[in-house]
């Protein structure tokens, strides 16, 4: 599968799939003509780098956990070597648990001034 064609059947874009090799993530052929040609699970590969990326993790920790990228992210899956990779899934949950605990700071007082100037509008807020 050539480049645009991965792109269209994951929803990103060829420079992000290119920016993706470019940091290891994705290794495609090349045909003899030079075009990058991808297997059918880049497509399993290109998802999970995106669902990873969205939850906090960077390209760095990808790279740590690379032989996951082509597995299920979903069930219980064993990659080979854990302890580093679940190192990393460990860092990043703390980082997301405090984004999370921010964010539902930040809302609480958005609630509390919203009820302040409207108290009609806070109940439906909630």
């Amino acid at each position: 599968m050539r480049i645009g064609e991965l792109a269209r059947a994951t929803g990103t874009t060829t420079r992000a799939l290119r920016y993706y090799e470019e940091h290891g993530l994705l290794r495609p052929g090349r045909s003899a003509n030079g075009y990058r040609d991808y297997p059918a699970d880049a497509v399993r590969v290109v998802a999970n780098i995106r669902t990873l990326l969205a939850a906090g993790l960077t390209t760095d920790d990808l790279a740590l956990i690379d032989g996951c990228l082509r597995d299920e992210l979903v069930g219980g899956h064993v990659c080979d070597d854990p302890a580093p990779k679940r190192e990393v899934f460990e860092q990043r949950l703390a980082l997301v648990q405090q984004r999370i605990d921010d964010l539902t700071r930040v809302r609480d007082q958005l609630r509390d001034r919203l009820a302040g100037l409207c108290p009609e509008a806070a109940a439906s807020a909630a």
